[in-house]
């Protein structure tokens, strides 16, 4: 763990310290195989800020969706759409170990039980912070939601630009990728209809 109380804010971190000198041993080894000299000054720490960056990238391993939807589960008798839109993601491609950036929609009906607000959003979280594809970090927001709630449905759209498109293949700078995911209720034309309404209206 480490701590920076600099600038006035506290700024607390979590290490594994043993994966960080392996993940530091590897990275001077790559920076020699792409070329660099891993000795000369502006890269002597570099090892290791990549080995921490990458750590913090891929924190989402540690944390368990469904834990942190049980941590605040309320019986509550609502059953209209739960919405929390504008999610922002911050994922790495799997594929190329290259960042996608973008937002996440996630809505339910509930069926008795209720989650709080930001347990949604630290869910999107849990899986973008992992090596991902976007089709697969829909579905895992979606079945965590739908298995520890058990609501009427639940349905996710995400949105986002992929920089293995822009940076390099066939580098398309404004392309974004949307992909969906409905269960239960929002299988329906009129409720999916709603909810896809609602995620596009400007209410702030």
């Amino acid at each position: 763990m480490e701590k920076n109380g600099n600038m006035g804010y506290e700024k607390i971190e979590n290490y594994n310290p043993e994966s960080v000198e392996k993940l530091k041993y590897h990275y001077k080894k790559i920076l020699g195989l792409i070329g660099e000299d891993p000795n000369r000054e502006g890269l002597l720490e570099t090892p290791r800020r990549v080995a921490k960056a990458i750590q913090f990238l891929t924190q989402g391993y540690d944390h368990d969706p469904v834990e942190i939807l049980k941590s605040a589960k309320f019986k509550e008798d609502y059953r209209e759409m739960v919405i929390v839109k504008d999610i922002e993601i911050y994922s790495m491609c799997e594929h190329h170990m290259i960042p996608f950036i973008g937002k996440a929609h996630v809505g339910y009906i509930p069926n008795g039980y209720i989650t709080g607000l930001s347990k949604i959003a630290r869910v999107v979280e849990a899986y973008a912070r992992r090596l991902q594809v976007q089709e697969r970090l829909t579905t895992q927001i979606k079945e965590a939601i739908n298995s520890t709630l058990n609501p009427l449905g639940v349905a996710v759209v995400i949105e986002a630009q992929h920089l293995c498109m822009a940076m390099r293949g066939v580098q398309k700078q404004n392309s974004v990728t949307t992909t969906s995911d409905f269960t239960g209720a929002f299988k329906k034309e009129e409720t999916r209809a709603e909810f896809i309404h609602l995620i596009g209206s400007k209410l702030h």
